[in-house]
Protein backbone atom coordinates (compact mmCIF):
# COMPACT_ATOMS: atom_id res chain seq x y z
CA UNK A 1 0.00 0.00 0.00
CA UNK A 2 2.46 2.43 0.73
CA UNK A 3 4.00 1.29 -2.35
CA UNK A 4 1.41 2.50 -4.08
CA UNK A 5 1.11 5.71 -2.53
CA UNK A 6 4.82 6.19 -3.32
CA UNK A 7 4.18 5.67 -7.10
CA UNK A 8 0.98 7.63 -7.34
CA UNK A 9 3.14 11.12 -5.11
CA UNK A 10 5.53 10.61 -7.88
CA UNK A 11 3.02 10.72 -11.12
CA UNK A 12 1.43 13.81 -9.57
CA UNK A 13 4.93 15.02 -8.80
CA UNK A 14 5.99 14.92 -12.63
CA UNK A 15 2.39 15.79 -13.67
CA UNK A 16 2.64 19.32 -12.18
CA UNK A 17 6.40 20.29 -13.25
CA UNK A 18 5.22 19.53 -16.44
CA UNK A 19 2.27 21.95 -16.52
CA UNK A 20 3.83 24.87 -15.37
CA UNK A 21 6.70 25.60 -18.45
CA UNK A 22 3.63 25.33 -21.23
CA UNK A 23 1.21 28.13 -18.76
CA UNK A 24 4.33 30.44 -18.68
CA UNK A 25 5.20 29.58 -22.34
CA UNK A 26 1.33 30.49 -23.09
CA UNK A 27 1.34 34.00 -21.03
CA UNK A 28 4.28 34.95 -23.16
CA UNK A 29 2.96 34.39 -26.36
CA UNK A 30 -0.07 36.36 -25.60
CA UNK A 31 1.36 38.83 -23.69
CA UNK A 32 4.82 38.98 -24.60
CA UNK A 33 6.26 42.40 -27.02
CA UNK A 34 5.57 42.21 -30.85
CA UNK A 35 7.76 44.77 -31.68
CA UNK A 36 9.13 44.57 -34.72
CA UNK A 37 13.17 46.03 -34.47
CA UNK A 38 14.54 44.87 -38.29
CA UNK A 39 13.57 44.43 -41.48
CA UNK A 40 11.35 41.23 -41.90
CA UNK A 41 11.96 41.15 -46.04
CA UNK A 42 14.38 38.86 -47.95
CA UNK A 43 16.06 41.61 -49.84
CA UNK A 44 19.35 40.55 -51.08
CA UNK A 45 19.43 43.39 -53.46
CA UNK A 46 19.81 45.34 -50.84
CA UNK A 47 22.85 47.80 -50.57
CA UNK A 48 22.62 49.08 -46.88
CA UNK A 49 22.77 46.65 -44.37
CA UNK A 50 20.39 45.75 -41.38
CA UNK A 51 22.44 47.09 -38.85
CA UNK A 52 23.13 50.52 -40.63
CA UNK A 53 19.17 50.75 -41.65
CA UNK A 54 18.60 50.64 -37.76
CA UNK A 55 21.46 53.41 -37.45
CA UNK A 56 20.35 55.59 -40.41
CA UNK A 57 16.87 55.80 -38.58
CA UNK A 58 17.58 55.98 -34.71
CA UNK A 59 20.34 58.56 -35.49
CA UNK A 60 20.23 62.05 -36.04
CA UNK A 61 21.10 64.13 -38.77
CA UNK A 62 22.90 67.93 -38.28
CA UNK A 63 22.75 70.31 -41.17
CA UNK A 64 26.38 71.77 -41.89
CA UNK A 65 26.85 75.37 -40.90
CA UNK A 66 28.98 76.52 -44.23
CA UNK A 67 27.39 74.60 -47.42
CA UNK A 68 29.37 74.24 -50.67
CA UNK A 69 26.38 73.19 -52.98
CA UNK A 70 26.66 71.76 -56.72
CA UNK A 71 23.82 71.74 -58.79
CA UNK A 72 22.40 68.79 -60.83
CA UNK A 73 20.03 69.49 -63.50
CA UNK A 74 17.98 66.21 -65.00
CA UNK A 75 16.61 67.02 -67.97
CA UNK A 76 14.82 64.57 -70.98
CA UNK A 77 14.69 64.64 -74.21
CA UNK A 78 10.76 65.43 -74.35
CA UNK A 79 11.19 68.48 -72.18
CA UNK A 80 13.00 69.68 -75.67
CA UNK A 81 10.00 68.86 -77.65
CA UNK A 82 7.99 71.37 -76.27
CA UNK A 83 10.49 74.38 -77.39
CA UNK A 84 10.33 75.00 -80.97
CA UNK A 85 13.61 76.77 -80.81
CA UNK A 86 16.78 75.31 -79.52
CA UNK A 87 18.17 78.31 -78.53
CA UNK A 88 14.97 79.34 -76.77
CA UNK A 89 15.30 75.81 -74.91
CA UNK A 90 19.28 76.64 -73.60
CA UNK A 91 18.32 80.05 -72.68
CA UNK A 92 15.49 79.02 -70.71
CA UNK A 93 17.21 76.53 -68.55
CA UNK A 94 19.65 79.27 -68.22
CA UNK A 95 17.55 81.10 -66.67
CA UNK A 96 16.23 78.36 -64.57
CA UNK A 97 19.71 77.46 -63.18
CA UNK A 98 20.63 81.69 -62.50
CA UNK A 99 17.23 81.75 -60.19
CA UNK A 100 18.52 78.85 -58.37
CA UNK A 101 21.78 80.16 -57.62
CA UNK A 102 20.63 83.43 -56.67
CA UNK A 103 18.36 81.98 -54.27
CA UNK A 104 20.96 79.97 -52.81
CA UNK A 105 23.95 82.75 -52.47
CA UNK A 106 20.81 85.19 -50.60
CA UNK A 107 21.77 82.48 -47.78
CA UNK A 108 24.59 83.46 -45.47
CA UNK A 109 25.00 79.78 -44.62
CA UNK A 110 25.65 78.88 -48.20
CA UNK A 111 29.84 79.56 -48.97
CA UNK A 112 29.41 78.82 -53.17
CA UNK A 113 26.98 77.35 -55.69
CA UNK A 114 28.44 75.37 -58.33
CA UNK A 115 26.49 73.73 -61.47
CA UNK A 116 28.07 70.05 -62.53
CA UNK A 117 28.51 70.02 -66.00
CA UNK A 118 26.58 67.69 -67.62
CA UNK A 119 29.72 66.15 -69.30
CA UNK A 120 30.41 64.87 -65.68
CA UNK A 121 26.84 63.22 -65.62
CA UNK A 122 25.61 59.63 -67.57
CA UNK A 123 22.63 60.01 -69.14
CA UNK A 124 20.54 57.94 -66.23
CA UNK A 125 22.83 59.35 -63.17
CA UNK A 126 22.41 57.07 -60.63
CA UNK A 127 23.14 58.67 -56.85
CA UNK A 128 26.29 57.34 -56.55
CA UNK A 129 27.52 59.20 -59.62
CA UNK A 130 25.52 62.59 -58.25
CA UNK A 131 27.62 62.09 -55.28
CA UNK A 132 31.06 61.48 -56.73
CA UNK A 133 30.54 64.35 -59.10
CA UNK A 134 29.92 66.39 -56.42
CA UNK A 135 33.32 65.24 -54.27
CA UNK A 136 35.03 66.01 -57.47
CA UNK A 137 34.08 69.58 -56.94
CA UNK A 138 34.84 69.49 -53.41
CA UNK A 139 30.67 70.21 -52.72
CA UNK A 140 29.39 68.99 -49.34
CA UNK A 141 26.36 69.06 -50.74
CA UNK A 142 24.03 68.73 -53.58
CA UNK A 143 21.14 70.38 -55.27
CA UNK A 144 19.22 68.23 -57.67
CA UNK A 145 16.40 68.90 -59.75
CA UNK A 146 13.81 68.22 -62.35
CA UNK A 147 11.76 69.79 -64.59
CA UNK A 148 8.72 68.90 -66.58
CA UNK A 149 5.40 70.38 -68.34
CA UNK A 150 3.25 70.74 -70.78
CA UNK A 151 0.66 72.89 -72.56
CA UNK A 152 -2.52 72.58 -73.88
CA UNK A 153 -4.87 75.06 -76.37
CA UNK A 154 -8.99 76.47 -76.19
CA UNK A 155 -9.48 77.88 -79.42
CA UNK A 156 -12.14 80.81 -80.27
CA UNK A 157 -13.49 81.58 -83.62
CA UNK A 158 -12.64 85.16 -83.39
CA UNK A 159 -10.43 85.45 -80.79
CA UNK A 160 -6.37 84.35 -80.07
CA UNK A 161 -6.71 80.67 -78.43
CA UNK A 162 -5.95 80.42 -74.83
CA UNK A 163 -2.88 78.90 -74.13
CA UNK A 164 -2.52 77.25 -70.75
CA UNK A 165 0.99 75.92 -69.81
CA UNK A 166 1.96 73.70 -66.64
CA UNK A 167 5.11 72.83 -64.99
CA UNK A 168 6.62 70.46 -62.32
CA UNK A 169 9.91 71.14 -60.22
CA UNK A 170 10.81 68.35 -58.20
CA UNK A 171 13.77 68.81 -55.85
CA UNK A 172 16.20 67.35 -53.45
CA UNK A 173 19.00 68.46 -51.29
CA UNK A 174 21.42 65.50 -50.70
CA UNK A 175 23.97 65.51 -47.80
CA UNK A 176 27.56 64.89 -49.91
CA UNK A 177 28.81 62.94 -46.87
CA UNK A 178 26.35 60.82 -45.53
CA UNK A 179 24.51 60.10 -48.44
CA UNK A 180 21.26 61.21 -46.52
CA UNK A 181 18.84 63.53 -47.92
CA UNK A 182 17.35 65.95 -45.38
CA UNK A 183 15.18 67.82 -48.14
CA UNK A 184 12.66 67.77 -50.49
CA UNK A 185 9.97 69.39 -52.18
CA UNK A 186 7.49 68.88 -55.63
CA UNK A 187 5.51 72.11 -56.64
CA UNK A 188 3.19 72.53 -59.60
CA UNK A 189 1.89 75.68 -61.43
CA UNK A 190 0.24 76.73 -64.16
CA UNK A 191 0.19 79.80 -65.83
CA UNK A 192 -2.87 80.77 -69.12
CA UNK A 193 -2.19 83.25 -71.65
CA UNK A 194 -3.09 84.47 -74.75
CA UNK A 195 -0.84 85.30 -78.01
CA UNK A 196 0.15 89.03 -77.37
CA UNK A 197 2.00 91.09 -80.59
CA UNK A 198 4.89 90.77 -79.08
CA UNK A 199 4.80 86.94 -80.30
CA UNK A 200 5.86 86.13 -83.63
CA UNK A 201 3.47 83.41 -84.16
CA UNK A 202 1.48 80.77 -81.29
CA UNK A 203 4.65 78.78 -80.81
CA UNK A 204 6.40 81.62 -79.44
CA UNK A 205 3.56 82.15 -77.14
CA UNK A 206 3.46 78.22 -76.04
CA UNK A 207 7.49 78.88 -75.40
CA UNK A 208 6.82 81.65 -73.70
CA UNK A 209 3.81 79.87 -71.19
CA UNK A 210 5.70 77.36 -70.29
CA UNK A 211 8.72 79.43 -69.61
CA UNK A 212 6.90 80.93 -67.19
CA UNK A 213 5.24 77.93 -65.43
CA UNK A 214 8.51 76.51 -64.64
CA UNK A 215 10.00 79.86 -63.40
CA UNK A 216 6.95 80.19 -61.36
CA UNK A 217 7.69 76.50 -59.60
CA UNK A 218 11.40 77.49 -59.40
CA UNK A 219 10.59 80.36 -57.32
CA UNK A 220 8.23 78.74 -54.93
CA UNK A 221 10.66 76.15 -54.33
CA UNK A 222 13.80 78.83 -54.36
CA UNK A 223 12.01 80.11 -51.31
CA UNK A 224 11.22 77.25 -49.48
CA UNK A 225 15.24 75.90 -49.36
CA UNK A 226 16.63 78.84 -48.45
CA UNK A 227 13.86 79.05 -45.97
CA UNK A 228 15.18 75.65 -44.97
CA UNK A 229 18.57 76.44 -45.08
CA UNK A 230 17.78 79.15 -43.03
CA UNK A 231 20.96 80.48 -41.05
CA UNK A 232 23.83 79.56 -38.55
Amino acid sequence: MKQISFLLFIAILFGSCGTHPMASAATDKVGGDTTIVESLFDDKSSSISEENIRKLLDGTYQLPASLRIAIVRLGTSKQRRYFWNDEYFQKSQQSYLDSFTVRLRSSHRVASVSVVPSIMMASTPSFTSIREAAVRMQCNMVLVYSISGDYYSRYNLFKNPDLKAFATTELLLMDVRTGLIPFSTTVTRDVLTRKTKDDLDVEQTRDRVLNEAALATINDVGSRIVSYLGNP
